[in-house]
């Protein structure tokens, strides 16, 4: 028998607003709402949504030993990493893949993490055997946490808590918002500005309730932001990184500063560093078909010669570009944007060419 689906403390107020309901990582979520996946997507890059991301894990790591303890485990520059900011980064595996990518914020006494809700059990398993001895690990499961994301997320906010307005992307402030105290991080994985807000899970219908009164914000569902995180070139873990990917052939080099490149000190820093040096053999790029059939996740992608030389991890249809849109990884000579290639579906060749990401241009804010 199949274990039962757990569900977020917003899953009545789904069904109340018509959301369709799907199993996802262990949890029955909303893909969509009775306006659509396309009318959701759009919504988010003109105004505000709701995103119920409840089902991710918060994970506190407490003590003086907390950043070099992490930084163990992971090759983000912690050490230098400023009071109530964010960091993105991953867990690596003795061979440069990666385990889960996760946030981490700087908090007083430690270190803050929001982990995937498909690995969630697996990151806090890991981190207590490896530096379960060396912090104070507490698991925050029974918390809400809502994106609101979309250009007039900070306008709607700041009506409920004024210093959302100072704050820059990825960086954390604990707010009051109609009156419940909220911790807040300009952040969240749609390419546009936004915020997502843990709430203690009590209070987590009354307050997205009250964000839904305002003229600007609808709810979108797992469809919309899987779309807007296509479009914004970010990595879904499970399709586009996992335990097989390493950092360098998923373009992640930007977040392994420069300290932990010089110093290394973490799982499969030899073969990480190594491609550093000499580039990876696999690269994942933009692809953008031709004509208006998506590219699915698995579709084989093959140079002029007919050779494959690469597979398709992300695809669909992109409402903001007006086309199909996907993410692929080709090994490195084709990853120039330009080059020329063949989707291989159902036995036709499907002419498509790599294109530098985004294919949405993101508009965090940096103050």
């Amino acid at each position: 028998m199949s274990e039962a689906l757990k569900k977020t403390p917003l899953y009545d107020l789904h069904v109340e607003l018509g959301a369709k309901m799907v199993p996802f990582a262990g949890y029955s979520m909303p893909v969509q709402y009775p306006a659509g996946i396309m009318a959701e997507h759009k919504h988010t890059r003109a105004a505000a949504a709701i995103f119920d991301v409840s089902h991710m894990g918060i994970v506190r790591l407490m003590g003086e030993k907390a950043i070099p303890a992490l930084e163990s485990l992971l090759p983000a520059d912690l050490e230098n990493l400023a009071d109530n900011s964010i960091r993105y980064s991953f867990f690596t595996n003795e061979t440069g893949g990666i385990l889960d990518d996760l946030m981490i914020t700087k908090i007083p006494g430690g270190l803050s993490l929001v982990i995937n809700a498909a690995c969630k059990d697996a990151d806090v398993a890991h981190i207590k055997a490896k530096i379960g001895d060396q912090v104070e690990v507490e698991v925050e499961y029974d918390n809400a946490l809502i994106a609101l994301q979309g250009p007039k997320a900070a306008e709607v906010l700041a009506r409920f808590a004024p210093a959302c307005l100072d704050m820059k992307f990825i960086t954390f402030q604990q707010l009051e918002i109609d009156g419940v105290s909220c911790q807040v991080s300009r952040s969240g994985y749609t390419g546009e500005d936004g915020y997502e807000i843990a709430i203690p899970a009590a209070k987590a219908e009354q307050l997205v309730r009250r964000l839904l009164e305002e003229a600007e914000v609808e709810v979108s569902g797992l469809g919309a932001r899987d779309s807007l995180r296509m479009e914004a070139g970010l990595c879904l873990y499970g399709n586009d990184i996992d335990s097989t990917t390493t950092p360098i052939e998923a373009g992640l080099l930007w977040a392994i500063q420069k300290r932990r490149r010089n110093e290394g000190g973490f799982p499969g820093a030899d073969v990480i560093l190594k491609q550093i040096a000499d580039g990876a053999p696999r690269r994942l790029v933009g692809i953008l078909p031709e004509g208006r059939a998506p590219l699915r996740p698995g579709v084989e992608i093959a140079n002029d010669k007919g050779e494959v030389v690469g597979t398709v991890t992300s695809g669909g249809f992109g409402p903001s570009v007006g086309g199909p849109i996907a993410i692929a990884y080709v090994a490195a000579e084709n990853k120039e944007p330009g080059t020329i290639l063949n989707a291989l579906v159902r036995g036709k060749e499907l002419p498509c060419k790599v294109v530098k990401m985004p294919f949405e241009q993101k508009s965090y804010y940096r103050g």
